[in-house]
This record gives C-alpha cells, structure tokens and sequence, in this order.
C-alpha cells in the first residue's frame, strides 16, 4: 500500500512527531508498504495534490495542526482515508475545557476546572483553592504545565502559556496515581500504571527521559478497578465521537476513585509509547498496530462513502 506519513508541522511537540514517524516509516516498510514521509511544516501548501497520489494517509501530528481536525478536514475533502477520529471529534478532544464539558454531561467524573483566556487580575484565586495544576488547554506531552501552591507560583506557569500564545486550563490538585487506557476499535485495552520517577508526577521529563517513569502494563491493578477504567476511556471516547484508536489518561485515588483528565485523539506511536505496549498485551506488535489502525481507516472510510 503507498502510504502518506504526515508528521512534523510546527506546533511545541513538533520533535516529538518526528521521532515517533521515523519508527513507524521503518515498521511499515518492513512490512512492505511504500511510505512517503511528509513534514507538514515544509510540505502544508501540497498536502491535497500529494494525498490524491496515496492510498492512505497516516498522521502522526501532536498538538495543532493534526490533533485539531484541520489535517483530517482537508484530506476529507480529497476523499483520502487516514487513521482514528474526524475533524470534529479531534477538535473536541483537544480542547480540554470542552471535553471536560462533554465528560460531565455523559456522567464521566472529571476535576472541577476553570479556563483562562487571558492573563488574570493579580488578586485572582481559584474557587478551589491550592494547590492547583495549570496547563495550556489545547498542549500535550506535558508541555507547558506546572503544579502551583499558589499565586506567585501560579504567575511564571502562566506567562509561559500565554507566551506561547495559548490559554490556560486549571485543575485543583489531585492525589493519586496516574494510570492510562488506550480504545482500539469498540474495546479498551489493558490499562497501564505509571509512576514518576524523575519528579513528582507525568511531567515532560518523566515521560520522554530514559527511565523517568515506570510504566506497568497490564497495571497490577484489582480486578473492578481495571474495569471500571476500561469502562470509563471506552464512554469518554464515544461521547467525544472518536474513532479507531484514542488513549484516556486518570488520576487514580487511594480510595480507587477515578478521575478523567484528557483524551488524546492522536497518542504517542513509538514501539515503546503508550498504546503499543497494551496493544502488545493484546497480542498486536508495532507493525500490526499500525496496519490494524490502517484496516480501521479504510473501514470508516468506506462507510462514509456509502453514506454520501
């Protein structure tokens, strides 16, 4: 199958889609596709006449463009397939304020938040007291994000978010352990625990540095708890409207009580991120992941174009 890999663009996680490209051009020509690799950041004004030419695209983007819809939109609009959710289910998930408003509307437990989107007046105090967490509302890989235990802790975190042209979600600070919950097609997969070991939570460090969290797959979690996470990331990926794949992350209590933080329409997709590894649990390896998400494409391509 010819293959357009669309990876790059120009959003803070740039690098991180690079890296993550790289190893999936090198599966998918093991396994005999041909790949066109395609840096949106260069490439953007030739998407449409380069995706006619291809049988599929496949988008490994992080942040926007890529986790807004806007990728998906236009290769729509040359009826090329690509992998996971529409525009406007990617859109509603990477908006972090919106989703956890559709979260709460589906019943789904999610912190209380609020939204900032512009810089607050100096006396400003969360309604939930501290210590908070802050972070850029559209951002991921644990860019931009910082633990507050108060005002003047609070303002540099917010400076770098609204430097960087973003706004801000706020969360109060939640005890707990983080566990993480991939959706492959109708079904959960197997959640993973993942502790900290280069600071105090998930930050970027600990997820991108080498052995800065353990990550334990399956999580040796009891039996009704994993269930009820399975449970939880497969309605939180229905009521956003997504598709294919997608991966739930939560902060677990010491009680076992769960909370929903952020659904990404576009996980990390190195043969060691995230899904992967409960894919592998799953008895797919890397190169069968991807061509798995491949077949979902085509599927829901195929059923839009019956549709029309």
């Amino acid at each position: 199958m010819k293959i357009l890999l669309i990876a790059g663009g120009w959003s803070s996680e740039r690098e991180i889609s690079l890296i993550g490209a790289r190893g999936m051009q090198a599966a998918l020509e093991q396994r005999g596709h041909s790949v066109t690799f395609f840096d949106l950041l260069d490439q953007f004004d030739h998407l449409l006449e380069c995706a006619q030419t291809h049988d599929f695209a496949l988008i490994n983007l992080h942040g926007a463009p890529g986790e807004d819809g806007l990728v998906q939109a236009m290769l729509e609009r040359v009826h090329c397939p690509y992998q996971g959710s529409g525009p406007a289910g990617s859109f509603l998930a990477l908006n972090k304020a919106a989703a956890k408003q559709i979260f709460r509307q589906a019943g789904l437990p999610t912190a209380d938040w609020v939204l900032l989107t512009r810089r607050p007046d100096a006396d400003w105090e969360p309604p939930f007291g501290w210590p908070v967490f802050a972070k850029s509302n559209t951002g991921g890989s644990s860019l931009h994000l910082g633990r507050a235990a108060n005002r003047e802790e609070l303002a540099p975190i917010l400076d770098e978010i609204f430097n960087a042209g973003e706004c801000a979600i706020i969360e109060p600070q939640l005890t707990g352990r983080e566990v993480t919950c991939g959706v492959l097609g109708e079904e959960a997969l197997a959640p993973i625990l993942i502790e900290p070991v280069a600071g105090e939570f998930f930050d970027f460090t600990s997820k991108y540095a080498k052995g800065g969290a353990r990550e334990l797959c399956p999580a040796p979690l009891p039996d009704e708890v994993t269930a009820d996470v399975r449970r939880i990331a497969l309605a939180a990926h229905k009521a956003l409207g997504l598709a294919g794949y997608s991966r739930a992350d939560f902060i677990l209590g010491a009680d076992n009580s769960l909370h929903l933080l952020e659904v990404n329409t576009l996980p990390g997709m190195t043969p060691t991120s995230l899904v992967p590894q409960e894919a592998a649990v799953a008895g797919l390896d890397f190169g069968q992941l991807l061509e798995r998400l491949i077949e979902l494409g085509l599927q829901r391509h195929a059923g839009t174009a019956r549709a029309r």
